[in-house]
């Protein structure tokens, strides 16, 4: 079964490439223009990551990012900031507001597809350690 990326990019042309790179190396691709509908998405599909671009037209990726973390069906998930803020200070913005990891733009097509592969392989590792400790202290 293949992995589950939801990529929530309100740019058409971003989208299609990052899609594209996504689905080259293995992964199934959930699309989505805005954060209402990539938080629906997140919801409804549990994907196995999320990558969250920052300035979304509406609700930004990092108030969509908050809203994820708020709920309990969706608060376990990977997500990683997708953007162009690149700025000294942005990648803690992301990680405050509840981001796992951060990405810049532009993309380096040549490894993007085993960053998101390392980010999904860390959060299954993340998540084994924090099953294991609730089941020990229990």
């Amino acid at each position: 079964m293949k992995l589950r990326i939801l990529v929530v990019e309100d740019n058409a042309l971003n989208l299609e490439l990052v899609t594209d790179l996504l689905e080259a190396n293995g992964f199934e691709v959930l699309p989505a223009q805005t954060a209402e509908v990539g938080i629906e998405l997140a919801r409804r599909c549990a994907p196995d990551l999320v990558l969250m671009d920052v300035s979304l037209p509406g609700l930004d990726g990092l108030a969509a990012t908050k809203a994820l973390r708020a709920n309990p069906e969706t608060r376990h998930l990977p997500i990683i900031a997708l953007t162009a803020h690149a700025m000294k200070g942005d990648e803690q913005v992301a990680l405050d507001a509840g981001c796992d990891g951060y990405l810049s733009k532009p993309i380096d097509t040549r490894s993007f597809g085993s960053k998101v592969a390392d980010f999904i392989a860390a959060a299954h590792a993340r998540r084994k350690v924090l099953v294991a400790a609730t089941h020990y202290a229990n």
